[in-house]
């Protein structure tokens, strides 16, 4: 089973912010998620990006035990202001 790290509204959606997670490819491993967890996580899905193992992959990439699959959903924030300099 992959380990599955939530992030962001993904980690709020879900409740938890690591968890271990059946499948053979990332995207069984992210339904077996979205079984578990729900509608309002499947819905940060639509948005997010998933990576497994540090990069950016698609659902059909294969994940074993020890492997962790990633979800980061968008996140946005602040003005700008302090890089800015102001």
């Amino acid at each position: 089973m992959a380990q599955l790290r939530l992030f962001a509204s993904a980690r709020e959606a879900a409740g938890t912010k690591h968890d271990t997670v059946p499948g053979a490819t990332v995207g069984e491993v992210l339904d077996a998620a979205v079984a578990r967890y729900g509608s309002d996580f499947a819905g940060i899905l639509e948005t997010a990006a998933v990576w497994c193992n540090g990069e950016a992959v698609g659902r059909d990439h294969p994940v074993g035990d020890r492997d962790e699959v990633a979800v980061l959903p968008p996140v946005s924030g602040g003005s700008g202001a302090a890089v800015r300099g102001r």
